[in-house]
């Protein structure tokens, strides 16, 4: 909106109620009382909290403030209004005046010194300002929207994150979602992971969805098909999220699920619908990721509270960042923990799927993008930063990624197994005359392929004097004559593992003879 366009007329000011109504009703249809000092409700499937007391101003530009963002409530989406509350609050905080005096009105000098052209804050809070002047509501003259032309805010740049590869906020790295993914098992294998946790980090992993998809999703939503041959089908059916709307599960978009990931899900499924037998007349209706409430209330009557017992979008991020914070998985590019994210899964998924040369339609619809803008950024980003990993480059990068989960022993006889011969790692292709690598410490069953699938386990116990130099130099020899990327970078973490060993080994080597 330009200077003077849509500006309310004079005669449209006067006739405009310059007092606080007595009630609001939101978009999604909630009843706010806008005189509180905090706005603090529950919209569907979002959590509002706007806090005015923070804010020293006038009685009349705080008036004008609250019949603003009134605005933006009956009008946008609960995280919009949120997102222009806290654009206002970082302008107003950078504003240089006397404390003695509260602020009244905006200046066009404010705007032009304190708005950053490429600042998402001042995207936003132009956008507050200009439906402020435009509303008519005191505090903003016609000069401060000749400012805001004359800054001439340049438009986003997509993608900056999922194009330069970020390492806080980009896609991971196939070297990165593997380390995660082995995490993940192993944290819920050894009980340090619970299921819901486990079960939500997949659903991140294998759709790429929004918190807010993953908070709206529901029992029924998870489907099991079983064949005449008793083969097993998963479907889950993921809510459409629209950023201007605050309506959930309106639409549902059937995603199929591979059946080990889908059995998961399912069983988890059903052991929600189990505790909310006696809650909800149809159980199947419970969320699949419940907030845990008191289950022992009375049955919901109304089909308007179906999102009673839902975890909220903030709670679902939080939740899977505070579940896999414990974990610190290390990447390979920085060696510090990973930022574990939802929107990184996403970016990820993203990046996979282009990838694999779907084009932008494809990526749009398995992303839920409603624009192929954004969708496009994706195939730019690809062939992702990635080098064909030789030796020294393994060497340099193992100490980073941290990839080997083992235990180095000096030899058989402190293998956990070491009375057992069976438990020996041999393979004749990396050393024909039968020298072990190392031992397996567990005792149940493995159909992975040894050795390579032993350098990344927890369970494997490396011998000091195994020939892990050459098992490097076999798994490198492999990838030469691979001319697909995609293919020759199945075993780059396996090789991070097995450098690591390579590495301990001469460490401990070179203590020994000091």
């Amino acid at each position: 909106m330009r200077s003077g366009q849509n500006r309310i007329t004079s005669v449209q000011a006067e006739i405009l109620p310059c007092t606080l109504p007595s009630k609001v009703r939101t978009k999604g249809g909630v009843l706010l009382d806008p005189s509180l000092s905090v706005w603090s409700y529950q919209d569907g499937l979002y959590s509002v909290s706007l806090d005015f007391s923070i804010f020293d101003f006038s009685d009349s530009f705080m008036k004008s403030f609250r019949l603003a963002l009134i605005w933006f409530a009956e009008h946008r989406s609960p995280t919009t209004l949120s997102t222009h509350f806290r654009a206002f609050k970082v302008f107003t905080s950078s504003l240089s005046r006397e404390e003695s005096s509260p602020l009244n009105s905006i200046s066009k000098t404010d705007v032009l010194v304190n708005c950053d052209v490429e600042s998402f804050i001042t995207r936003n809070l132009v956008s507050l300002l200009r439906r402020w002047y435009a509303l008519g509501y005191p505090g903003i003259d016609e000069d401060v929207i000749q400012a805001l032309d004359v800054k001439k805010l340049r438009r986003r740049e997509l993608g900056r994150a999922v194009l330069t590869w970020d390492e806080d906020l980009g896609p991971f790295t196939a070297i990165e979602q593997e380390s995660v993914q082995d995490a993940v098992a192993e944290a819920y294998g050894a009980g340090l992971l619970s299921r819901e946790a486990h079960v939500l980090t997949w659903l991140f992993i294998v759709l790429g969805a929004r918190p807010i998809q993953i908070a709206g999703m529901k029992v029924c939503d998870v489907v099991r098909s079983v064949a005449e041959d008793g083969t097993e089908s998963y479907l889950i059916y993921v809510p459409r999220a629209k950023q201007q709307s605050a309506q959930i599960r309106q639409q549902l978009k059937p995603r199929a699920l591979i059946a080990q990931i889908g059995r998961l899900i399912f069983d988890y499924s059903m052991s929600v619908k189990k505790k909310f037998v006696n809650v909800l007349s149809d159980p199947l209706q419970a969320p699949l990721f419940p907030n845990h409430l008191d289950l022992n209330c009375n049955v919901m009557q109304s089909p308007s509270d179906w999102s009673k017992f839902h975890r909220t979008s903030e709670s679902i991020s939080k939740f899977l960042v505070r579940s896999l914070e414990r974990l610190s998985v290390r990447s390979e590019r920085t060696g510090k923990a990973m930022n574990l994210c939802a929107l990184r899964f996403r970016r990820t998924m993203g990046t996979n799927i282009a990838r694999e040369g779907h084009g932008i339609l494809v990526i749009a619809e398995l992303l839920d993008h409603s624009r192929t803008d954004t969708a496009a950024v994706y195939v730019a980003a690809t062939p992702e930063l990635a080098i064909r990993i030789d030796k020294a480059t393994a060497l340099h990068m193992a100490p980073l990624a941290q990839a080997f989960k083992g235990q180095l022993i000096d030899d058989e006889r402190q293998a956990v197994r070491g009375l057992d011969r069976s438990s020996r790692i041999i393979d004749l292709r990396v050393d024909q005359t039968a020298q072990p690598m190392g031992s397996c410490g567990s005792y149940s069953f493995c159909g992975l392929s040894a050795p390579l699938a032993c350098y990344t386990c927890q369970c494997f116990q490396p011998w000091l004097d195994g020939p892990h130099e050459a098992v490097l130099e076999y798994i490198l020899k492999q990838n030469e004559g691979i001319v697909d990327e995609r293919i020759a970078s199945i075993n780059d973490r396996t090789v991070l593992a097995v450098a690591q060993v390579v590495q301990l080994c001469r460490q401990r080597k070179s203590r020994a003879d000091e």
